[in-house]
């Protein structure tokens, strides 16, 4: 199984509130069910008020590469990658467990 975690920063002036990121959420928490590889689908807000904490996560594990590789290039997922583009930046952790 693999494990792919994303941690989203939401760019400076961005606040949880604006319109593109309630979108965006709502894109993200709607791939669970619509995208047959994934197994397992969490994301959620960060409530920590350190500052090196990031303000979005989204925690989803895949039966293989090959299964991360197509949730990947899936149509649904890159709409909301478009869109997070617009107001946040991230990082990716995808490991084997």
């Amino acid at each position: 199984m693999i494990r792919h975690l994303v941690l989203f920063k939401l760019n400076e002036g961005v606040e949880r509130d604006d319109p593109r990121v309630v979108e965006g959420v709502e894109r993200f928490r709607a791939l669970d069910g619509k995208i047959p590889e994934i197994r397992s689908w969490e994301l959620g807000w960060n409530f920590s008020d350190r500052p090196i904490a990031y303000d979005f996560a989204i925690n989803s594990s895949f039966d293989d590469q090959d299964a991360l590789r197509r949730y990947v290039e899936h149509p649904e997922h890159q709409a909301g990658v478009t869109l997070w583009r617009e107001f946040a930046t991230w990082v990716i952790a995808d490991y084997e467990f």
